[in-house]
């Protein structure tokens, strides 16, 4: 009988935990001791259904292209022959042969400061949604004292492709660059924001992909042509 008891006590024991995010499926038997924070959070979450049930915060969504590991896009970004250039001959394409610069950083950043007729689509954003998954990846985030973590635009594709067109020269930016050429330090070369955009791009059609070496952080440092989104609405 004891026996029995205790098993049903197992049972029916909730189970929170911080460092697995599980969560028990009964609202009701929340313990006191949770903090407040984390029980109003798992109320709100389980108001709409009570059998609602979070299995784990591992379960990580399916690999995106943006994902694949470095080395399966610096090959592709070289069989599509991907050209770097600098941020002086990406001035002189945007002004003679009519390229568009793709800056692919937040959008914050664009407004502060970008060359002038830049196109703006961010190819990370806010997390947005409240899955474990999210959830994790904030408190993983905040872990490190960053309030604002950012995950893949699902929609960076789309947006470009609703400015631009296949045949479009592009050149795309991001603050640092990176780059694909090797060298002692970094044999495979460096990744980075716009050069994962740039592998995005190729992988969907894009036939005119460069990227700019050095990044928008060597453009402003050298003194180049630069706007803020509230100059050019003046």
């Amino acid at each position: 009988m004891l026996a029995s008891a205790a098993a049903a006590t197992a049972i029916t024991k909730p189970s929170l935990s911080c460092s697995g995010l599980r969560f028990s499926s009964d609202i009701n038997s929340i313990p006191p001791s949770t903090p407040v924070a984390a029980a109003a959070g798992f109320r709100s979450s389980c108001s709409a259904a009570r059998s609602f049930r979070v299995r784990s915060a591992a379960t990580k969504p399916a690999k995106s292209p943006a994902e694949e590991d470095w080395k399966t896009k610096r090959e592709l970004l070289l069989q599509k022959r991907v050209r770097s250039v600098d941020v002086k001959e990406a001035l002189r394409l945007q002004k003679e042969n009519n390229f568009v610069i793709l800056d692919v950083r937040p959008e914050a950043e664009f407004k502060e400061a970008h060359p002038p007729g830049a196109i703006n689509v961010q190819i990370y954003r806010l997390i947005k949604e409240w899955t474990a998954w999210d959830i994790a990846r904030r408190a993983a985030f905040a872990f490190f004292g960053i309030f604002s973590g950012t995950e893949e635009n699902p929609e960076f594709i789309q947006s470009v492709e609703s400015k631009l067109d296949k045949d479009a020269k592009i050149i795309v930016a991001c603050s640092t660059g990176g780059t694909t050429k090797p060298s002692q330090n970094l044999p495979e070369g460096q990744q980075s924001r716009s050069l994962i955009a740039a592998y995005l791009l190729v992988l969907n059609g894009y036939k005119n992909v460069y990227h700019l070496e050095g990044g928008l952080y060597t453009w402003f440092k050298e003194g180049l042509p630069a706007a803020a989104v509230a100059a050019e609405e003046e």
